[in-house]
């Protein structure tokens, strides 16, 4: 498996020439890098008007190897060829490495960049990424990678903090200024001008004496902007990448390969969720759920973005209006903050009547209200990383069992309990910091022991259980809790406004009827999208009827699993399956079945394609629109994408006959949204649509959708 590093965005608060001067001071060697022992020059070229320079080096590498290890491969030191291209014109440094000892058993390769800043031309910017493939070692290559790894993210900070000692040098031997390069006086007159019109120097050769850099120039990195620090004043080098100095600041301290996951991660779904990308700390709390294992981080988050937008979750904080019932007997509320700053949610459980409120709300009353206050959670704690200054990511549960016992175990009541565990935990993971639970009677360990085992390990390492009042001497509430916090039901001095709760009259209890036809609070009913599951050799099939008059064909759909092939067709047959709808004025939905188009039917001759296929990979999300030109039937097709066997063998590949033998079993599956609009009331975007009532706006920074021109189709991803 081929092991990949990508870094964030280092801003240095110096201009690019001087950067590269503390740059050269690295070499032949490098005392402040004890693992670079020295470098000799193989080659140099330079351009004849000198802005071009290239230098190919030989590296030599002191690794920190097992001795054992070294023995047995025969070397001390290993070899690397650098390569670095330098484009005085351009401002620009691109460094690619490779390893020479070894190379037919371990592939390493290294791409490094230096570049001015976008929006400001005396800073400059840095950037490396890096891959490592061990084909063979010996029977060693677990060990050698963890060992390349380990010690190749350890040496990322230990290089930015030599830049920052050699420029130190610099500056403390009066060097703050180096000018641009010119052309020499022989260019151009064109090349002058346009060298003039850059802001460069008239004459090559011509140096200034050394000034002082500009005020606010002296540092190390740049503030990104972000929308949970107020502080951060400039904007990022790049709307799709990261710089460090945010990362650290808004989002914690993360390791060099955590930084790589996060920044993979965002650039992944930059690439298939346009218009949808969630915030970077939403998108770290899944990380560290799957142990920053990228793979399984990206399933996980692609499963809980679909679920958000298929049951329109994101606007649960403005549609959501809790019954009084609710309000009066729902014993929890949000409470002032932790020791740490984290906002703190009072539940006093032991109080709470959840037979009662089960029963008279039902159990997607008590869901959908649990879901808004984890929304409102991640809402307060980027309220509270702007008011500390620091990166708040998750909150304190604060649980009071006083008065639990054995109702609180009625069957029905802890099946919801656990339903609503398990959807908190597959999408809000890493949002609970702490889980305190105080005055735990005997009847606990009985609740415990049900509902534990649906907890992820991780969240359960928050929980601190005090039993009896022993929460109130030391190691109990008060090393999390200010005292001036504490509830005053808790001893504390705090009046608190947590309903008291109690028992939920019987009278109001729906009745079993009511129970079963009550889907006005329905969360799972009450979503635009459809789901689908595709077996192998099974399309899913959708027939819109369009009547007269030119119109739009919309759609909406996100792959859940595997990978999926769209089209849209256009027959002047009506399939069977649609012949029974009802028509509206510009189209009609023409059924839900499977399959339509029938097996008799021939391509070019019963129905056309209007659509190129479209290759959708798992976890995409795509969005596209079709204008119609001809009255009749509409097909949109989705099916499993097969891939077509090589023609280079005649043998069949492993992965077709894997395939073959998992026969039906395996489907895809996805959620999909389409609709029908007069070519008047198309406005060009995904804005006219109404699946896109569903965008991120408590998870995304800036929610923009994909736009759509009104040609004759148009597909995006």
């Amino acid at each position: 498996m081929v092991q990949k590093y990508q870094s964030p965005v280092r801003v240095y608060k110096y201009p690019f020439e001087l950067v590269m001067a503390a740059y050269e001071k690295r070499f032949p060697c490098c005392p402040q890098l004890p693992v670079f022992v020295g470098s000799e020059v193989l080659r140099e070229w330079r351009s004849p008007d000198g802005a071009i320079h290239v230098v190919e080096r030989s590296c030599r590498l002191n690794v920190d190897a097992p001795r054992l290890l070294k023995k047995m491969a025969g070397v001390e030191q290993v070899v690397f060829l650098q390569t670095n291209t330098v484009n005085w014109r351009e401002r620009t440094l691109r460094i690619e490495a490779r390893n020479e000892t070894f190379a037919s058993r371990v592939v390493v390769l290294e791409t490094c960049s230096y570049s001015v800043h976008p929006e400001n031309e005396e800073w400059t910017c840095f950037e490396q990424s890096a891959s490592l493939d061990i084909k063979s070692f010996f029977g060693f290559e677990s060990t050698v990678e963890k060992i390349a790894m380990k010690q190749y993210t350890s040496n990322i900070k230990r290089g930015k903090e030599v830049i920052e000692h050699y420029l130190k040098e610099l500056i403390s031997q009066g060097i703050t200024f180096i000018p641009r390069w010119t052309p020499p006086p022989a260019a151009s007159g064109q090349e002058e001008e346009h060298s003039q019109a850059a802001g460069h120097h008239p004459a090559a050769g011509h140096r200034p004496a050394a000034q002082p850099l500009e005020s606010g120039a002296h540092g190390s990195t740049k503030e990104q902007s972000g929308s949970c620090c107020p502080a951060a004043e400039a904007v990022s080098p790049d709307a799709g990448k990261l710089d460090a100095d945010y990362i650290e600041r808004c989002l914690g301290q993360l390791s060099p390969l955590q930084e790589s996951c996060l920044i993979r991660l965002r650039r992944w779904l930059q690439e298939t969720h346009k218009g949808k990308l969630p915030k970077d700390e939403h998108i770290l709390r899944f990380l560290r759920a799957r142990d920053f294992h990228l793979e399984k981080a990206r399933e996980m988050l692609c499963q809980s973005l679909a679920w958000r937008k298929q049951y329109q979750v994101d606007s649960i904080l403005q549609s959501w209006r809790p019954p009084a019932l609710l309000e009066e007997y729902y014993t929890g509320g949000w409470h002032h903050q932790d020791r740490d700053g984290r906002p703190l949610y009072i539940l006093r459980l032991g109080q709470m009547d959840t037979k009662g409120l089960v029963k008279a709300l039902g159990e997607e009353a008590l869901l959908r209200h649990v879901l808004s206050i984890n929304e409102e959670g991640q809402k307060r704690c980027e309220e509270n990383t702007s008011a500390f200054g620091r990166p708040i990511t998750s909150w304190t549960c604060l649980v009071d069992l006083e008065g639990l016992n054995m109702r609180h175990l009625w069957r029905p009541g802890v099946k919801a309990l656990l339903r609503i565990i398990e959807v908190v935990e597959d999408n809000y993971p890493e949002t609970l910091g702490r889980l305190l639970i105080v005055r735990a009677p005997r009847v606990f360990p009985v609740l415990w022991t049900l509902v534990s085992p649906f907890i992820n390990d991780n969240t359960r390492q928050k929980f601190l259980i005090y039993s009896g009042n022993n929460y109130q001497g030391p190691g109990g509430l008060v090393d999390y809790v200010d005292r001036e916090v504490i509830p005053d039901f808790l001893g504390g001095e705090c009046m608190c406004t947590v309903p008291e709760g109690g028992l939920v009259p019987k009278s109001l209890y729906q009745r079993e009827e009511e129970a079963e036809s009550s889907d006005h609070i329905r969360l799972w009913t009450e979503t635009i999208y459809h789901s689908a599951s595709l077996p192998r050799g099974a399309p899913h099939e959708i027939a819109v009827e369009i009547l007269e008059g030119e119109s739009v064909i919309t759609w909406d759909f996100d792959i859940l699993k595997g990978d999926v092939v769209f089209s849209l067709f256009h027959s002047k047959r009506a399939p069977e399956a649609g012949q029974q709808e009802g028509q509206a004025a510009s189209g009609s939905a023409a059924g839900d079945s499977s399959q339509l188009i029938e097996r008799s039917w021939v391509l070019g001759v019963d129905y056309s394609l209007v659509e190129s296929p479209l290759v959708c990979r798992e976890g995409e999300s795509i969005q596209g629109s079709h204008v119609t030109r001809w009255p009749g039937f509409y097909i949109l097709q989705w099916k499993m994408h097969s891939p077509l066997p090589s023609s280079s063998s005649s043998l069949p590949r492993v992965d077709d006959v894997l395939a073959s033998l998992q026969g039906s079993s395996h489907r895809c599956k996805l959620i999909y949204y389409y609709e029908v609009l007069a070519s008047k009331d198309f406005r060009g975007s995904m804005s006219s649509l109404e699946s896109c009532t569903s965008g991120f706006s408590q998870l995304s920074g800036a929610t923009t959708s994909s736009s759509h021109s009104q040609s004759s189709s148009h597909l995006s991803r």
